[in-house]
């Protein structure tokens, strides 16, 4: 009880004590930038791409955990 207490605040601290950071380079920045400006979809686009490359991650460690999850279950009915 007393070590799930600790985790949980320390990432509340983590959370709270978060900076904000930008994630772009100063080149993609600036094309995002200007072709926004001109009414082109190349931000919308290269959005699109940063949103794809973060899910992947998720999906997998998703699926490990899952078959983990799975793993366990049916070693505990055996």
């Amino acid at each position: 009880m007393k070590i799930r207490l600790v985790h949980i605040l320390v990432l509340l601290l983590a959370l709270g004590l978060s900076l904000p950071a930008d994630a772009q380079c100063a080149m993609c920045k600036a094309v995002a930038e200007t072709s926004r400006d001109g009414g082109s979809s190349v931000a919308d686009g290269l959005n699109q791409g940063i949103l794809y490359l973060m899910a992947i991650p998720y999906v997998l460690m998703g699926a490990v955990g899952f078959a983990l999850h799975r793993h366990r279950k049916s070693k505990s009915i055996r």
